[in-house]
């Protein structure tokens, strides 16, 4: 089993930075692709970034390529989400996911949210204009 706890969340103004982190338990960790998603009010969740289990491996959506940075320590057990130049347009809840079902390959990594089985709780993310 595996338990994600998001942090890091916060409120800023538009053009400023945050780091969100998520800590993860489970012995299983470091062979798990991980990714963070994102839910603004009366939205769908949308896909936001994906790191494959060696870190070696990142796919970002286009709305946050070249601001948004996403990266692992298998040690620490932990993903982290740097967000640079923040938007108001970032503004929703963030959560890290995991999954334990699909893996990165030659075609790419899991990018839809059925395809992770586990999900933080979430944490809110607010960019003031």
């Amino acid at each position: 089993q595996v338990q994600l706890v998001e942090s890091g969340g916060g409120l800023v103004q538009a053009g400023a930075s945050l780091r969100l982190s998520c800590a993860a338990s489970g012995s299983i960790f470091s062979t798990l692709v991980l990714a963070w998603f994102r839910q603004a009010p009366g939205k769908e969740r949308e896909f936001v970034g994906v790191i494959s289990w060696s870190g070696g491996t990142t796919y970002y959506a286009d709305s946050v390529k070249g601001r948004f940075t996403i990266s692992r320590d298998n040690a620490k057990i932990a993903v982290y989400l740097q967000m640079n130049s923040l938007k108001p347009e970032d503004t929703a809840v963030y959560y890290c996911a995991a999954t334990t079902r699909y893996y990165c390959s030659d075609y790419g990594c899991p990018r839809t949210l059925y395809e992770y089985d586990h999900w933080g709780q979430g944490t809110q993310v607010t960019v003031s204009s």
